[in-house]
Parts: structure tokens; sequence; C-alpha cells
């Protein structure tokens, strides 16, 4: 991803950012000087909506809003630690860093608007993949209802010509309760 904001204008939001809010956890303040303190980091420093689906993300809250202080997610691994997080961004220095901050005014706040680039990590559509989805798990029910259905059919078959009736109105009360699950 091509660097869009210049480093000066990331740290003049992350400045202001921190003057006029309190974070919920103050190493969170730490870890974002830290990140202020070096402009090839900051070269590597995305602010994004969603960022838990990109390869290695920063989520910071303000206090006044919902959600967790803090997470750091990197390939799938999530964690609640700070320290983690610094020395993950510590080691890998060339690793891209995508920052989602959640405060009280965010979407009308224009210095956090300046920096805010999209995030090419989220799936193109995600209703279509909900959907997706949705449709893929009714077809796998389908195809299980169908399965058992044959089989039962196939066991009522078996039953029939063994003369066990028993069995037989068992396994057709079972097929008549498939049926009204359709």
């Amino acid at each position: 991803m091509g660097n869009i904001i210049p480093v000066v204008e990331k740290k003049e939001f992350l400045k202001g950012f921190l003057q006029q809010y309190e974070l919920k956890r103050r190493e969170c303040a730490w870890l974002l000087n830290f990140l202020m303190s070096d402009d090839d980091l900051m070269k590597k420093v995305h602010f994004v909506e969603q960022a838990a689906h990109t390869p290695k993300a920063l989520i910071i809250s303000a206090k006044g809003v919902d959600g967790i202080p803090f997470s750091f997610h990197k390939e799938h691994q999530v964690t609640t630690d700070t320290e983690k997080a610094f020395h993950d961004i510590r080691l890998n220095q060339t690793e891209d860093i995508y920052i989602e901050l959640h405060f009280t005014g965010a979407k009308q706040y224009p210095p956090y608007l300046v920096v805010l680039e999209e995030n090419p990590h989220i799936p193109e559509n995600i209703e279509l993949s909900v959907a997706y989805q949705k449709e893929a798990e009714y077809l796998l029910n389908r195809s299980l209802r169908s399965f058992r259905k044959a089989k039962l059919i196939e066991s009522i078959d078996a039953a029939l010509d063994k003369q066990d009736r028993d069995q037989f109105n068992k396994l057709v009360n079972e097929l008549l309760l498939l049926d009204k699950k359709e």
C-alpha cells in the first residue's frame, strides 16, 4: 500500500488527538507516542476502519465510547497486551500497521477524516460474503436433509422386506417429521 497521507499530517493528528481525548488505557498513549517518535514507522501507519481485517492492527478506544480499550491483531491472533504489540512493532518495523480509533465524534472530527484511509483488506462486499455464507449453509442443510431422507427411505424398504412393523412405523414417523421441517 502506498503512503498516501504524509507523515507530518499523521503526527499532527496524533498529537492533537492525544491532547483532546483521554484513552481508556494509558499504555495506548505511550504506544502512539512511540510510533510518532519514528518517521519511518509513521510511514507504515495507516488509520482505517475495520482494522481487524488487516494483517496487523491496533484497535484503540478513548473514554466515553463503547468497546474494548485496546486490542492488537496479527495474523488471526488477538491480544489485549500493549507490551506484546510494542515488541512486535519494534521487531517488525517494515510491516504496515493499521490503526482503528474509537472516540466520540470520530466521523465529524476533521483532523481524523484527513488521515483516514480506505482499508484495502476489507472484503469487497461484506454483505455479499454474508449472503454467500447463508446460501452455502442453506444448500448444505438441504443436502443433509436429502441424504437423511434417502437413508430413511432405504431403511423403510428394509423394514418392509423384513416385515418389521415396529421399525417401519418408527422410520415412517421420522420421515414425516423430516418432511414437516422442510
